[in-house]
């Protein structure tokens, strides 16, 4: 089998099943992996995963400029803007909507909608905010359709200038800022210097300001960029050596010691889909030599991964080293079933054991995909347990389909 045989494949089972209003779902709740007792429910993150399936299906489009991705990038990217259109709080995405009475409501997430027939999930986190900026900024560069194009340019807009116009915080319905929307220099700074939040927050807002301004060429964004990049740090914090990331010492506030506890792999997945306004969208070749910089030090430390998406986005900065071969091995060894069985590896005698450590890797090497629980690139790979009874199957379409079709348009993979 291929490659391009095995996305084919895959881009099978997202379509049959993992599709729900737009989005890139999860199907759960099954009986032991029999696929037909499960459904489809919405999650904290429907935002981010879709936008990750968005971004892999403009990256396709681009590459083969297939009919069938253009109008799966026109299904995701309508379902991203209604996360937008059905609150009613300018520019501000909320996590996820549903049918009213559908969801198993939580009332302090589950907001009722002005149109009586839909609610929508609050609380909305800055990996949604990301998330959201790298797929419409692949989407308004890549997809060559205008009507596509304008609405993700739209959409970039009116989320940064909520950012803006909010003092770098995502405000909710109820006027406060979310416990995870915080990009403003009060709150950054407020981190000791090997606190992860400070170098992730600065990165990311900065990767979301310059992709706002190469579409719009609102000076306002290039602005406010620079006064957090020379102002308040946000230079020397993105460009801290992630060797230099670790717990916060003794007498740090309980906040900073609870966000270093361990090694943070969503930051990870929030960092590398930033990278791509980190680096294409740099303000000049100065802080863009600057950016790859960041970029390859931070792929260094997670080389022992074998992370595919970590190592493909990596080549986007033109890098002669990002462990390709290991990036192929990643997406040969992804098995074609993706349902969560359950997973122990730690009885194994076949391996060797390291002593606990920060980056929580339990091993020297990593082991096959296809020997660990199915994941999504926010998880640690070298978890050696995981999987529930074969009680969900995740969807091939952030998984798989994302590095395959951002390495295939990058040049450095091919069918």
């Amino acid at each position: 089998m291929t490659l391009a045989q095995k996305a084919a494949f895959y881009d099978k089972q997202v379509r049959e099943r993992h599709i729900r209003n737009g989005f890139n779902a999860t199907l759960t709740r099954m009986t032991d992996g029999n696929l037909g007792t499960g459904f489809m429910e919405d999650s904290d993150n429907d935002g981010l995963w879709t936008a990750m399936y968005l971004g892999g299906e403009a990256f396709r489009y681009a590459v083969t400029k297939s009919p069938e991705a253009l109008q799966n990038c026109r299904e995701s990217l309508d379902a991203m803007e209604r996360l937008y259109a059905v609150n009613p709080v300018k520019g501000f995405p909320a996590r996820s909507f549903e049918r009213r009475g559908y969801a198993l409501h939580d009332t302090s997430k589950w907001i009722r909608s002005n149109d009586p027939e839909w609610d929508w999930k609050s609380t909305t986190s800055s990996d949604e905010a990301i998330g959201h900026i790298f797929a419409f900024g692949v989407v308004a560069e890549l997809v060559d359709d205008e009507a596509i194009k304008k609405k993700a340019v739209g959409l970039i807009d009116s989320l940064m200038q909520h950012v803006i116009d909010n003092d770098f915080y995502l405000v909710d319905w109820d006027g406060k800022p979310t416990l995870w929307g915080k990009w403003h220099p009060e709150y950054v700074n407020a981190r000791p210097k090997m606190v992860g939040d400070r170098k992730i927050n600065a990165s990311n807002i900065t990767a979301m300001l310059q992709t706002a301004y190469h579409f719009t060429q609102k000076e306002i964004y290039k602005e406010k960029a620079f006064e957090l990049l020379h102002n308040h740090g946000y230079l020397e914090n993105l460009m801290r050596p992630m060797k230099e990331i670790a717990k916060a010492p003794d007498d740090a506030d309980d906040w900073s010691k609870m966000l270093s506890e361990g090694w943070n792999h969503s930051d990870d997945e929030m960092y590398f889909l930033g990278y791509w306004g980190l680096y294409r969208y740099a303000f000049n070749d100065t802080l863009k030599a600057k950016f790859k910089e960041a970029i390859i030090d931070h792929w260094e430390i997670e080389r022992p991964e074998k992370e595919g998406a970590w190592n493909i986005f990596t080549a986007l900065t033109g890098a002669n080293e990002f462990d390709l071969k290991e990036a192929i091995w990643y997406l040969q060894e992804y098995p074609l079933d993706l349902v969560g069985w359950t997973i122990r590896n730690s009885e194994r005698k076949d391996i060797d054991l390291l002593e606990p450590n920060f980056r929580g890797q339990t091993t020297k090497e990593v082991l096959p995909p296809d020997e660990l629980d199915i994941s999504r690139h926010n998880s640690n790979r070298f978890d050696l347990n995981g999987g529930n009874n074969g009680r969900n199957e995740h969807s091939a379409g952030d998984i798989w389909l994302l590095p395959y079709w951002l390495g295939r348009y990058l040049g450095v993979i091919g069918e």
